[in-house]
């Protein structure tokens, strides 16, 4: 598993790269392998509104469909269409798939260092 430590996370597995005063939000490898092969994605349109700790999509895997979690509140500023067509790459590299950017942000979540995210991650695997 991958952590890249520029960017950050949360315990819900989404990661964060902020762009400016944009966030840039996308699933971690930890959430792509756990879900395994992504055929869908459902994300909101640009101008739609997101909350903190709330869900903004899903992704569906042959196994389960499971909500993405906003890691801010704000307002969506452009979504990844690619992902629409190629869910995939989502599997293929996680970091480079981002899935909305979100501007105007008046919350934010508490976020996880790269470290502490893998630490977390470890134990929830263990279960």
């Amino acid at each position: 598993m991958q952590y890249p430590a520029e960017l950050k996370y949360v315990k819900s597995h989404e990661w964060i790269r902020m762009e400016g005063d944009t966030a840039v939000i996308g699933i971690s490898d930890y959430a792509q392998d756990a879900l395994g092969d992504l055929v869908f994605v459902n994300l909101p349109e640009a101008g739609d509104s997101v909350t903190l700790g709330e869900a903004f999509g899903d992704v569906e895997s042959v196994k389960a469909v499971s909500d993405v979690i906003s890691p801010v509140t704000g307002v969506v500023k452009e979504i990844n269409e690619d992902l629409l067509e190629n869910p995939q790459r989502i599997n293929e590299a996680p970091y480079e798939a981002w899935f909305i950017k979100v501007g105007e942000i008046t919350e934010e979540e508490e976020y996880l260092t790269a470290e502490a995210y893998e630490a977390f991650a470890a134990e929830e695997a263990e279960g």
